[in-house]
Parts: structure tokens; sequence; C-alpha cells
């Protein structure tokens, strides 16, 4: 492989195409726009919520000749990020002798679009539908394709003739051969660079006059080594938060760390009682690595953001951002999950529920970093409940989400556990519900016991999306709920 500097190398419809000299901070979309004047990508929310900017980014598959694509937003995710990858448009869906797609034939038989500013993103979320399930042999559902149009925003149709379209569109491949080929001359390397005295040598992606760079490490130990140097670089995984500041706040972080081609932080290992998720790995592996297990907790992570956010957002970004309403963390919380943090070469283990100190503090020290998460597998008859409510069902934020887990044994609640975000300035443990319900059989539980116990637990502040009267209800509400389905279910 030829090491080329100060260059993005990705795959665009079978050429190599070489970015050279752009900023570390350059969006995916401002690229495919201004330098490559492919418009029909469109910038609408410039934040990841209407769609009107997906794109596919694709990596080589383990056999070396499939290209596994994912949808994208190009607003939020840096250029330097798809280094050593393919990006497909909205202008490479069609054939060299100009036949169309069937997903963008079927739009058009099916008159699914009027003004067309989003129809583009809404063709590249379901042609990525439609490769996944060509590559399966298998026609998406209209829940499938439903799903896969929540990051999709349109104005115009009201969706069924999009939804329609999506039906009638025979699953097709998007990936050829030569594009496979094309991939391997470009692939960033899997192992650390080392130098003439054998120290490790981490290959900037760019790098300016000034000595600000853009990193993209090979192996977790070239990580742990540069944030030993540099302990306020910014670290980048999915985009989806890294991409909302640089697009409304401006931001240009001196030191960006890609963790997207360290293999080890893609990894889950399984143990006979847990699993080992990789700080790298995506929501949408982790959703469908907790389907069968943990459904609640599946259905949460449905509901976070859309396709294109889930498919490149991260579990472990996820608690690292710190958000009081971030959706994932209650679930960790009442599973009791463990985050696996390291600094250097040491590393040390330490509960989620102890994680968070105040709103966006975290015990994290300077130049440390989650390398993975622990998650204990279920335990028979231990039951696991979680809901989200929010004032949209798909794609919208949280007025605040309760997940629970406990035993029941003589009728009686065991081994409680409760948690909830957008009640306190960080996601929490409950420790007062779960003392008034610990012990105690369902009858001997009140809404009074449950309204008393957050009162005592939380201070009462009114939100943008929700008053404190409401999400204190909801609060109660949930957990009498999640007690009263699961004793139902043991009567039964």
């Amino acid at each position: 492989m030829t090491q080329v500097t100060n260059t993005v190398r990705f795959v665009l419809d079978g050429q190599i195409q070489e970015a050279v000299g752009v900023r570390r901070t350059t969006t995916v979309l401002d690229y495919v726009r201004e330098s490559l004047h492919r418009t029909g990508t469109k910038e609408g929310c410039a934040e990841g919520d209407c769609g009107a900017c997906v794109v596919l980014v694709g990596e080589l598959a383990a056999d070396g000749k499939t290209i596994h694509y994912i949808p994208t937003n190009s607003c939020m995710q840096l250029l330097p990020s798809i280094d050593g990858k393919s990006l497909k448009t909205v202008e490479s869906l069609q054939s060299k002798d100009g036949k169309l797609h069937p997903v963008q034939e079927a739009m058009v038989t099916c008159h699914g679009s009027q003004c067309g500013f989003c129809t583009p993103g809404i063709v590249m979320s379901l042609a990525g539908l439609s490769d996944t399930h060509a590559k399966c042999g298998t026609c998406p559902s209209r829940t499938q394709i439903n799903d896969a149009l929540q990051g999709n925003l349109c104005r115009c149709t009201g969706y069924k003739p999009i939804v329609d379209a999506a039906l009638q569109a025979a699953p097709t491949l998007i990936a050829d051969a030569t594009e496979a080929e094309l991939l391997k001359q470009i692939k960033r390397p899997e192992h650390a660079t080392v130098g003439l005295d054998g120290q490790t040598v981490i290959q900037p992606v760019l790098r300016t006059k000034k000595g600000n760079e853009f990193v993209s490490p090979a192996t977790i130990d070239e990580v742990a080594e540069y944030l030993l140097a540099h302990p306020k670089a910014t670290l980048l995984a999915g985009s989806t938060e890294i991409g909302l500041q640089v697009n409304k706040q401006f931001s240009r972080p001196d030191h960006i760390v890609y963790l997207g081609n360290v293999a080890e932080l893609r990894a889950i290992k399984e143990s006979a009682t847990h699993w080992t998720l990789g700080a790298a790995v995506s929501l949408t592996a982790v959703e469908s690595l907790v389907a069968t297990a943990y459904p609640d907790f599946a259905e949460v992570l449905r509901r976070f953001g859309s396709p294109p956010i889930r498919a490149t957002a991260t579990l472990a970004g996820n608690i690292a951002n710190g958000s009081p309403i971030g959706d994932s963390m209650p679930c960790l919380m009442a599973l009791d999950a463990t985050l696996v943090l390291r600094k250097g070469a040491a590393t040390r283990k330490v509960s989620i529920n102890a994680f968070y100190t105040g709103m966006k503090q975290n015990v994290l020290q300077s130049g440390e970093f989650i390398a993975a998460i622990e998650l204990a597998k279920p335990n028979t008859g231990v039951a696991f409940r979680a809901h989200k409510v929010s004032k949209r069902f798909d794609q919208d934020i949280s007025a605040t989400c309760c997940a629970m887990s406990f035993d029941i044994k003589n009728d009686k609640f065991v081994s409680v556990r409760v948690a909830y975000n957008g009640l306190s300035p960080y996601p929490m443990r409950a420790a007062k519900i779960e003392a008034a319900i610990e012990g105690k059989s369902f009858s001997q539980i009140t809404n009074d016991l449950i309204d008393d116990a957050i009162a005592q637990s939380f201070t009462p502040r009114d939100g943008l999306r929700a008053t404190w009267a409401y999400r204190s209800l909801v609060a109660r509400n949930l957990v009498m709920q999640f007690l009263e389905e699961s004793t139902s279910e043991v009567s039964a």
C-alpha cells in the first residue's frame, strides 16, 4: 500500500478520489457539493434530523469481496473519517447507460416525489435498504421500510407513495468487484507503524503547518499513547456529536482521533456471563445484539435518532457525552453495566452507576478513555423493562426514559434497580425508589409511595420538553406499569 500524506482517499463510482489539503473538519456534504459538484445531496438541517443529506459509506467486508454500506448523514460526517472507504451519492445510482436504480424508477412510477428537495436522501436510504436485502435474498417488509425512513423528513407526499415505491422496487446490489479491488489499494493500515528507533508512529490523515491534525490509529495502544501526549484531543467515532459542534458552534478541535479503524474497539466479545462491547461498536450493532435478550433495550435504541444516526453513533460515545436525556444510560444503569477505562497501559473498571459526577461531568482522568462496556447476559427470573416517552414516537428527544430490573421471589420484588434520564442533570439510578419497592409485593406498592420516593430523589425542574409535573407523573406511572405487567406475567 502506498502511503499518501495529507490526503483523504476514497472510492467513488469506480475511481479513487484524492482530497488534498482539506480542513480536518470538512464535512462529507461540503466536499461532495462544493468540490465534486454533486448537488443532488442536500443540506436541510445540518444536524442529522432531516435526512436530505444521506449518502452511503461502504467498507470492505471480511471476505475481501463484499462492500458493506451504511446510510450516513453527510452533513455531520467529517471527510477524513471516510479515508480508505467507499462513497455513494444519489448520482452514483444511475448506471452508465442512463438506467435508473429500481428505487428511483419506483419513485417515479408511484409519484413519490413532489418538490424533490428531500428525494435524494430518501432514495439513498431506500437504496441502502435494497442493497442489504439483495445480499440476503429477501424483500423488505413495510415495517422495515418505515424504520429505514425514520430519518427522512418529507413535507409534501405524506409518505404513502414513498413506501409504495419501496415495496415495488426489486432489491438490488450496489457494490461491484472492481470497487472492492480499489478499496484494497487504499485500505488503511491494520497494524501500528513503527519508526527506525522502535517507536510507534501514528500516521495523520491530515496535518496543518501549526501541527493540528486528524489521526486515524489502527490499534487501541496507539489511541492510548496519543492521548497521553495529547490529553485534550477530541475522540471521534460516529461524528453525531462532533459533527453537530462543527456545524452549529463552528468548533475546530486541534487534534482529532478517529476510532473507526481500530478493530479492537469495533469488536464484540462474548463469554458465558456477559458481552464486552468495544467503544466504537455502533448503536445498530448493539440493537441487534440485545434484541432477544433485552427487547425493551432494543426498542429504546430503535427510537434513538434515525438509521443513519444509529449506524454511525456508538454506545460509548453516548455514555461519554453524558447528556441528561441520553437514552442508553438508564438501560445500562438498570443492568449494572461496567465501563472499562484505559489510560496509557493501565485499565480500570467502573460501574456506570458511579461514572457521572455532575452535568456533563464524569470520573475520566486526563488522557483516559472508555475502551469497552461490559454488559451482563440475562439471568433466569430477572425481569428487565424500559420505555422512552417523547412527544414524537420516532426520532425525538426524551421527556424521560425509565429502565428497571428486578426479580420476584415469594411474590415480592427483590434486587430492584431503577434508572431514569430527564429527571436530573445527568442520568442516574433512583436509590430511594428502589428501597421503596424492595421486599414488597405489588399490593403493598401504591402511587403515593412511588410519588414520595420520586420527590425525595429529584429536584423539581421544568424543561423545554416537559414540565416537572408531567415528568414526575410519567416516572411514577412507568414504574407502576412495569411492576404490574411483571406481576400479571408471573400469575399467568
